[in-house]
């Protein structure tokens, strides 16, 4: 196995008392409860359902998790002052995690591909945390197996596992999904998303065929890298998704198709996203929105269409989202 990088950055001290309830209030109350924006696509004839989780706290849907599995914990009595959040992840579940360590008083050390945006890695170094870069060569399953061991050596980790975690896919259950289901005039006619962990897909999907049983669930998945429809991974540069791998959680989410989307067409929508809409959001949001738009011109006129804006344009300023900017600009 390849060792960690030395690049990373030891965390602060930080108190071995329990949290201060108020401190910890003030950031936990804020994730969830985004809106669902309308955005009418003029030239296409397409009105699509965007839930905004870029407005989360530390500006992306893993807020949800992060918070939910933390919260979790210490009601079970998992995690102890002196205990270490330890998680593999390719940058937003890292920085959400950072996040709610720094609200909460605990030590968060975050395993991520060398490959990853800078912008991700001074972000959970500004939240306090330790940061180990791993070279995956292509394999997420490096990292994750690389926090096994960390953990199985010193008992003071504790590993939220995003990847099979019940709970990831409980929460979207019971929050994203609900959410959506007031939000949206009904009928849902389909929700497409692409998938990380598939905690999303699987708790949303669950949620929105209970209210509308005849909705489709539609994955997302990067066109160089569609393993559900049975092609090996490849390099891809949708970050966050299609991480070379099919999660545990994924293979419970009610998904009746996928929906092929080339890094290309990534980056023109989030471009677009930004200058027809005002929207600045990621890569991830982009892919979201041009499979939806696909779906859309397949179902026609059936119902509703929800997509999901999963992060903030600010940590790809160093990704090929940015790139050629100042010859694209105005003057």
């Amino acid at each position: 196995m390849n060792q960690p990088s030395a690049d990373y950055l030891h965390p602060r001290v930080r108190s071995s008392s329990h949290p201060d309830p108020g401190r910890c209030a003030a950031v936990l109350s804020l994730i969830g409860n985004t809106p669902t924006a309308a955005l009418h696509f003029e030239p296409e004839g397409v009105t699509l359902y965007a839930k905004c989780e870029f407005l989360n706290p530390s500006g992306s849907i893993k807020d949800r998790f992060a918070g939910a599995v933390i919260t979790d914990a210490e009601r079970q009595g998992l995690l102890r002052p002196d205990s270490i959040i330890l998680e593999c992840t390719s940058g937003n579940t890292g920085i959400a995690l950072s996040m709610i360590g720094a609200a909460k008083g605990y030590r968060v050390t975050i395993l991520m591909s060398a490959e990853a945006s800078q912008e991700r890695r001074r972000l959970i170094r500004q939240l306090g945390a330790e940061l180990i870069l791993f070279k995956s060569e292509g394999r997420y399953q490096t990292g994750i197996n690389l926090s096994r061991e960390m953990a199985a050596k010193d008992g003071r980790y504790f590993l939220p596992r995003q990847f099979e975690n019940p709970l990831n896919a409980e929460d979207h259950e019971h929050s994203t999904g609900q959410e959506i289901l007031r939000q949206v005039p009904g009928p849902i006619a389909a929700v497409v998303a692409g998938y990380g962990t598939g905690g999303t897909l699987a708790g949303v999907g669950r949620a929105v065929k209970q209210r509308y049983p005849k909705a489709k669930i539609f994955a997302m998945e990067p066109a160089e890298a569609a393993l559900l429809c049975g092609e090996m991974p490849c390099c891809h540069r949708i970050e966050g998704v299609a991480d070379g791998f099919i999660p545990e959680l994924l293979r419970s989410a009610p998904i009746d198709g996928e929906v092929k989307v080339t890094s290309a067409e990534a980056v023109a929508m989030a471009r677009r996203l930004s200058r027809e809409f005002g929207l600045l959001v990621g890569t991830s949001s982009g892919a979201n929105v041009t499979a939806a738009l696909k779906c859309a011109r397949e179902l026609g006129s059936a119902g509703k269409i929800v997509t999901l804006l999963c992060d903030r344009a600010e940590r790809y300023f160093s990704t090929s989202l940015f790139e050629n900017d100042e010859s694209n600009s105005a003057g």
